[in-house]
């Protein structure tokens, strides 16, 4: 990662940057800046892999690099980004949309590495699942190392750390308990015995903590027998929080951030490295999604867009400057969002050589492609080149391309392949969500006249060198002429009779784009059904 000329750091106004500065701060600030002695700095993505990566995994793993590729421009300092999977949590219920429910249903409760794949691919289902995180990340070319929670468990990496847990078990038992509804206390534990009868990661009352000898001792639900056990070695899980509080001491975690439903997860796992003496990481607590109702977006209920239905209508470009708008703002994540986060990144990167150096590295571009913005130029927005697909009424991309090279010759499928894809997108929308609701209008006698008026303009007033916003300044006129008074009704009827739809691109770029001369003859043939109707 390049280095950025720090006479900028004081006035760097984005996100990841801010995010970064804390960082900074807290390892002795910028002009005093010290490595921790672990030897690098640790950002981590945490993942339940009781069902497969989602888009909300993409989101955090995309914004913490964004933090660490901010971190690394400013300092001279290793960083590592680790994505941590929980896969030693029990089976709490089956996911939907795997095959072989009943073997899973038989295993409810187990750790999640000691189920059988369901699809017979891997050693376990926490296995599946990891890998498919790591396929899914590898997909996005990612920098990360992966972290294997039962790994860890049983390697004896965590063993120090639990240690002092249950050392400590009575003061985390002081911040957790008030925490807890009045018949959930009486049976808490930080800890939870593997069963060595039936497999189980038990939800179970610790009869007795032992520090010295690095026990406790349960009462074995299965042949009710006291059993004492140690709690290295993997014998033992952690209840979430402490979970959580005791993997950031071990692994030396220096920034995570996460989902506002975790917000009291991350005040008691802080507050539990304190209690032990150790350091919590800086946390950013990020809003959820919304659908277009408002109601938040759940994988059970099955309300939001996954990754691969986001990449069918917008580059991955575009996803990454939707994760990076506004974190701490609730956003709405449903498919009309998409076209419009295309047609902002195409904004950003039309406009962006023309920033000066301070605002580059606040623009979401410099985040985006981490501080090295593709040379991609287009004013041909996605919008228009849906609404040039909806007027040819066809799918075949050479139609789609012979339209845009009479436009701008110079552009081509070879030199530009984004913009290849970016028609691609286009098509995918069209045919999914604009062909589906296409309702033409026929000219009447009632605004023939209106659409004589636009013809007029388009035959006498204008030629191939008249500008894209000079054809909108003389439709307006017509507008404005023909008495309509909100011209939104006029561009409105224009864009039903063309487009078959109430919405559309700004016409004079649009006609700009489909050319002149096969506007005129749409309208002509238009108002020939109108004249044989008479």
């Amino acid at each position: 990662m390049s280095k950025i000329d720090l006479k900028y750091y004081n006035n760097l106004k984005s996100w990841p940057f801010k995010e970064a500065e804390q960082i900074i701060k807290r390892n002795g600030g910028l002009a005093n800046f010290k490595t921790p002695s672990k030897g690098y700095i640790l950002l981590e993505t945490g993942y339940g892999p009781s069902g497969l990566p989602h888009i909300g995994t993409f989101g955090e793993v995309v914004r913490t690099t964004m933090v660490r590729n901010a971190l690394m421009s400013l300092v001279n300092c290793p960083t590592k980004l680790i994505a941590f999977s929980d896969d030693m949590d029990g089976l709490r219920k089956v996911p939907d949309n795997v095959p072989n429910k009943n073997m899973l249903s038989e295993n409810i409760g187990k750790p999640l590495t000691a189920i059988p794949d369901p699809f017979e691919k891997f050693e376990s289902f926490g296995h599946h699942n990891n890998a498919k995180l790591r396929s899914f990340l590898d997909k996005f070319k990612f920098d990360y190392n992966f972290v294997s929670s039962t790994e860890q468990y049983k390697s004896g990496f965590f063993d120090n750390t639990i240690i002092e847990i249950l050392q400590n078990y009575e003061k985390i038992l002081e911040i957790i308990l008030p925490t807890l509804r009045k018949e959930r206390k009486s049976t808490y534990s930080p800890f939870l015995p593997i069963s060595t009868e039936s497999g189980n990661v038990l939800q179970i009352q610790i009869e007795e903590y032992r520090p010295k000898s690095s026990s406790i001792i349960y009462t074995e639900p299965k042949n009710n027998k006291k059993v004492e056990v140690l709690v290295t070695g993997g014998n033992c899980k952690l209840q979430w929080k402490v979970d959580w509080a005791m993997r950031w001491m071990a692994l030396g975690v220096d920034y995570e951030m996460c989902g506002k439903d975790l917000t009291e997860s991350v005040d008691l796992a802080s507050k539990i490295c304190k209690a032990v003496g150790k350091s919590s990481p800086i946390n950013l607590i990020y809003e959820m999604f919304l659908d277009e109702k408002g109601e938040k977006i759940s994988k059970s209920i099955g309300n939001g867009i996954s990754v691969d239905e986001w990449l069918r209508y917008g580059s991955p470009e575009s996803l990454s400057l939707f994760m990076y708008q506004k974190p701490k703002s609730a956003k709405k994540l449903f498919f009309d969002v998409i076209p419009k986060t295309v047609d902002e990144y195409i904004s950003h990167i039309n406009s962006y050589k023309k920033l000066d150096e301070q605002k580059k590295l606040d623009s979401p571009l410099w985040h985006i492609h981490s501080g090295n913005p593709k040379d991609f130029k287009s004013d041909i927005t996605f919008n228009s080149l849906t609404n040039l697909v909806s007027i040819c009424n066809t799918d075949d991309k050479n139609i789609i391309w012979g339209f845009v090279n009479q436009y701008d010759k110079n552009i081509n499928s070879k030199d530009n392949p984004e913009f290849d894809n970016l028609i691609d997108y286009a098509i995918n929308y069209y045919n999914d969500f604009v062909l589906p609701n296409k309702k033409y209008l026929n000219i009447t006698n009632d605004n023939k006249v209106v659409f004589e008026a636009i013809l007029d303009v388009l035959k006498l007033k204008v030629n191939e060198n008249t500008s894209a916003e000079e054809i909108q300044t003389l439709l307006y006129s017509v507008g404005k002429n023909h008495q309509f008074e909100n011209l939104k009704d006029f561009f409105k009827l224009v864009y039903r009779v063309l487009l078959g739809q109430e919405q559309g691109p700004r016409l004079g770029s649009f006609i700009k784009l489909y050319g002149v001369k096969d506007t005129i003859k749409i309208i002509d043939q238009k108002l020939k059904i109108l004249n044989n109707v008479n």
